[in-house]
């Protein structure tokens, strides 16, 4: 069969390993097992390996006690762990999926220890990490030489499971990447003074798993750079893969480090961040190896894929978050299926947003990512039934294409022009643009479920009264909360953020953000109106701007605007204001904050639930469910897992 991604979907050797297709799954920690995999992981693995993926890279794989970085850690420390890998294994490969183990130890780069007390993190030297505030331990020549002995242990166990090959987390400020490193490793011995001594770790490491494993693949991951001030350089890096690649049988490429804020955003990078921005320091790796070079970094389409293979800037692209939003992904691109795929928008909510909760892995637009044992299937309906859907945003959308999919009749009205609430706005804000596509997925689920949908007509009991709907559905969203505020007089010009964003609003050359959410729309406002040309400040209820947000996300759009040369104030809570003149209150101190020479406040308060179609339904003989915001407001993943269950129960 023909594919329009010629280059994407051809076999490539790696090491001994024939991978069937160039779109890789990279290691991305899951929170779905503790210690061995769990029937969760492995159905997770397993619906990206039946949806095409040519290799998985599973999560990390604590080689060594010390390695603890987190909880919820896979482990390989006896031969006790090999069934529950095995079953792993046989679930990837009955699908033609190659399987490799990410190997790891964080080095200094630990987020937490076993009963909330400080972890001892451990070091090639006394240099403290930047992000999480730890001072580690250097480690002794005995620590060394039993951490390389566990890279071979792990390796070993997993081969005997059936892994097909092992990839060293030498990337973003890992343990590796801390001897390798001239500023963190200032050993004068023999792991550390020079080049060479800097490389024995990483070369000791590979040693080890050649002589645990019997031909199988030995790779690296590393940032082709770390992006911060102490970080790996481009140039140290490609001096790194020049004096070892000889050794092993591919590179895969990243990009940043955990160490510190700046650097830490390129671990998961925002909508924010290019297509595919990492491709030029993979080009770079790839010219200066003959072994496959593996690409990450906000590669969430095919057609992105297709290209930077066939400009031969890498050999594979991982494509993690594409399919976690979508593990059909490959599959649908080989068969030219495009207007199918559910696209990943990159806004990192519930993926590694749920993973820095300690809680599993899902996807905002596909709760059923991550659940795949509990809402992996979706099974008919007992009877068909007429189901009306009041409101068009992601929660309305995602209960209608349900509901249709199980087979009921399924119409969905939307009182506005377009079809997806808010969602729409959101795409509006600076660096949001892909947030639309959250409509434009769901759209298309309805679309392939086979709803109707009918826009422009609001859902009234009248409606209701002549359809005789078997259920009905409600989902009509919310409007921005406006708060009774006695502080703010008649000369003041206030208006809301959707004012804004829908131009209704003619913003002064001074702005003052009320926040009291400290999410998206706060700091996307304060964006936009920067570079509009107005001196903004952005008042803040919270002890930071973008609180709420994911810390990739926050850092980055926070990043931004100091760029822009936007004053952040942190603990203000709006008080009032009057002619030219702004009144909030420090959280904190009770005392005033007075912002003068202000020409507009806008209002980023939060939300409040459109609950009248509900009411005027009680007492009507029809099944009504009440669904996302018009419940209580929050944010998108809760609106669409809402709709997802919805369409289950109805």
């Amino acid at each position: 069969m023909s594919t329009p991604f010629p280059h994407l979907f051809s076999e490539i050797e790696i090491g001994c390993c024939v991978v069937p297709n160039r779109i890789v799954s990279t290691g991305h920690h899951t929170y779905l097992s503790d210690e061995v995999p769990d029937e969760r992981l492995i159905a997770y693995h397993e619906a990206r390996a039946k949806g095409g993926a040519g290799l998985i890279v599973t999560e990390i794989v604590a080689v060594h006690e010390t390695a603890g970085f987190s909880p919820d850690l896979l482990k390989a420390a006896s031969p006790d762990v090999v069934p529950a890998y095995a079953r792993l294994a046989e679930a990837c490969h009955r699908h033609g999926t190659r399987l490799f183990a990410q190997l790891f130890h964080p080095g200094r780069e630990i987020l937490s220890a076993h009963a909330g007390m400080m972890p001892i993190a451990y070091a090639p030297s006394a240099v403290p990490n930047e992000r999480f505030h730890i001072m580690p331990k250097p480690m002794s020549d005995a620590l060394i030489t039993d951490v390389i002995k566990g890279y071979g242990q792990a390796a070993g166990y997993l081969a005997e499971a059936g892994f097909d090959g092992f990839e060293i987390v030498a990337s973003q400020g890992y343990l590796p990447s801390q001897f390798l490193n001239p500023r963190i490793n200032l050993r004068d011995d023999a792991w550390g003074g020079d080049a060479d001594r800097r490389l024995r770790f990483l070369k000791e490491i590979i040693a080890a798993i050649r002589q645990a494993t019997d031909g199988h693949v030995v790779g690296m991951r590393i940032s082709g750079a770390e992006l911060d001030a102490e970080g790996l350089t481009d140039t140290e890096v490609l001096d790194v893969v020049r004096a070892i690649d000889r050794e092993l049988d591919y590179v895969s490429v990243v990009a940043g480090t955990s160490a510190s804020l700046g650097g830490s955003v390129h671990v998961v990078p925002a909508m924010g961040f290019d297509h595919a921005y990492v491709a030029p320091f993979a080009a770079a790796i790839k010219a200066a190896t003959s072994i496959p070079v593996i690409v990450t970094g906000r590669i969430n389409q095919p057609q992105v894929a297709e290209q930077v293979i066939a400009e031969g800037q890498a050999d594979l692209c991982g494509m993690t978050r594409a399919m976690i939003c979508d593990a059909d992904m490959a599959t649908k691109a080989k068969s030219g299926r495009l207007d199918d795929i559910r696209a990943c928008i990159a806004c990192n909510q519930a993926c590694i947003g749920r993973a820095h909760k300690g809680l599993s892995i899902s996807c905002i637009q596909h709760p059923e990512s991550g659940r795949e044992l509990a809402y992996g299937a979706l099974p008919a309906a007992p009877r068909s039934k007429t189901v009306l859907v009041a409101g068009g945003g992601p929660a309305g959308m995602k209960a209608a294409a349900t509901a249709a999919a199980r087979g009921h009749d399924v119409t969905l009205y939307e009182s506005q022009p377009q079809l997806g609430g808010q969602a729409r706005l959101a795409q509006i804000l600076p660096g949001r643009d892909e947030f639309g596509g959250i409509v434009t997925n769901l759209e298309r689920e309805m679309t392939l479920a086979g709803v109707n949908v009918v826009k422009g007509t609001g859902v009234t009991a009248d409606l209701v009264r002549d359809l005789k709907p078997d259920s009905i559905i409600v989902a009509t969203g919310a409007t921005p909360y406006l708060p009774q505020l006695d502080g703010i007089d008649d000369s003041a010009h206030v208006v809301t953020a959707w004012d804004v964003l829908q131009d209704r609003a003619n913003v002064g050359a001074s702005v003052a953000i009320a926040d009291w959410r400290a999410d998206w729309i706060g700091l996307g406002l304060a964006e936009r109106l920067a570079k509009a040309g107005s001196a903004v400040t952005l008042c803040v209820n919270a002890a930071m701007a973008g609180e709420t947000l994911q810390i990739y996300m926050r850092n980055h759009y926070v990043g931004r605007l100091h760029h822009l040369g936007v004053t952040i104030r942190t603990h203000a809570r709006l008080f009032g204001a009057d002619d030219g003149v702004a009144y909030f209150q420090d959280t904190l101190t009770e005392e005033p904050i007075i912002l003068d020479g202000i020409d507009t406040v806008v209002l980023a308060l939060g939300h409040q639930a459109e609950a009248t179609l509900e009411q005027d339904l009680a007492g009507l003989d029809v099944d009504v469910l009440a669904i996302g915001d018009c419940v209580v407001p929050r944010t998108a993943e809760e609106a669409v897992f809402e709709g997802m269950q919805a369409g289950r129960a109805v």
